[in-house]
């Protein structure tokens, strides 16, 4: 154990809010150092950790949540790593060091890990659509999408982030037909430039994405059901015209879930402002993944970092650093939108391994 892990007031007592990637791996790193701490992960989910890149084969058939499991429930229980599932925090307070949860509990901690990655992002003109559209984020919200969508359907992409091409990708091979109003967050967290935004579009028809310009079209007003004798769902753009579909889901990038954290007095811009060590402006708070902003000395400024690789590996520094190191994080993790050898796009954020 590392010596300045102990407390003379008992076991460490480390707080993973979170319960993907970057919380798993920390979590299992702190039991390595610090064998006798107490380590609770709270989590929203029902279930315990899954891989939710591997989301897409519920389009193939594969629907038993226990093939999604990254550990089996045993792992946890070996060692003693508490999970708090199908709970909700409603604030935290740094001054007493307590999670507040929706039900009033209070969960004390020593250090803490915020580890809630981000939601879907939707446009605030959309937002009154949002009972309308179906979601990919969590393996519940994938499996009533799966449900929603019959044999061969049509499936409406409005953004299409990564997150959506990928799966895109599967519903292609399962003969749907894919269609996608393009935006401004068409790849996103790719950045391009306009010659290669527009290769890789050219890449995506190949692939058999039918494309929509949304920009052309003053971009999406409306989400509506559809009516009696026609697909379930209408798209109406600001310009006129319209388009049907099975499903309508929105692919417009992530946004940090951080709403808890307001107030706490810890430096937030979009996600939390955390240092190369994964350290807030609280000591006692650190945060890994897609919820925070890593300082780059490179940009001279707070950037995100997406994918597999860099949010595990961000785990892994925070655990590091909670149990007094002094790791710096430094992505791994390739950003450049590529090809396979037919010609398709190839991005490694669909790398989990």
């Amino acid at each position: 154990m590392n010596a300045s892990a102990s407390s003379a007031q008992g076991p460490r007592r480390y707080v993973i809010i979170g319960n993907g990637v970057a919380g798993n791996q920390a979590a299992e790193l702190l039991r390595e150092r610090d064998p006798d701490s107490r380590i609770t992960i709270l989590t929203n989910s029902r279930l315990l950790f899954y891989n939710r890149y591997l989301l897409p084969q519920l389009f193939k058939g594969h629907q038993s949540w226990h093939a999604f499991l990254a550990n089996p429930p045993e792992y946890y229980v070996q060692r003693r790593i508490e999970v708090r599932r199908d709970c909700r925090v409603v604030s935290v307070d740094t001054r007493n060091k307590q999670v507040k949860l929706a039900h009033n509990e209070p969960i004390g901690y020593d250090a803490l890990l915020v580890a809630t990655g981000g939601r879907s992002h939707l446009p605030e003109d959309l937002a009154d659509c949002r009972s309308l559209f179906h979601h990919f984020g969590t393996y519940e919200a994938a499996v009533t999408t799966r449900k929603a969508l019959p044999d061969n359907g049509t499936v409406v992409m409005l953004g299409g982030d990564m997150i959506g091409l990928d799966l895109a990708r599967t519903l292609l091979a399962v003969s749907c037909r894919v269609i996608l109003v393009t935006h401004e967050t068409t790849f996103w967290p790719h950045k391009l430039t306009a010659e290669e935004r527009a290769d890789a579009l050219a890449a995506l028809e190949k692939m058999g994405i039918e494309l929509i310009d949304g920009d052309a079209r003053g971009g999406v007003t409306s989400v509506e059901a559809g009516a009696p004798g026609l697909p379930a769902r209408r798209v109406v753009f600001r310009q006129g015209g319209d388009l049907y579909g099975d499903v309508v889901m929105p692919f417009y990038g992530l946004t940090p879930l951080v709403e808890f954290m307001v107030g706490t007095g810890t430096d937030i811009e979009r996600g939390l402002l955390v240092n190369t060590t994964l350290r807030t402006s609280d000591p006692s708070i650190y945060a890994a993944g897609d919820v925070c902003q890593i300082w780059s000395e490179q940009d001279h400024a707070y950037r995100f970092y997406y994918g597999y690789k860099n949010v595990r590996a961000m785990g892994a520094v925070a655990a590091i650093n909670m149990t007094g190191g002094h790791e710096h994080f430094a992505t791994t993790q390739e950003e450049t939108l590529g090809r396979d050898g037919q010609g398709h796009i190839d991005s490694p954020f669909w790398a989990c391994e």
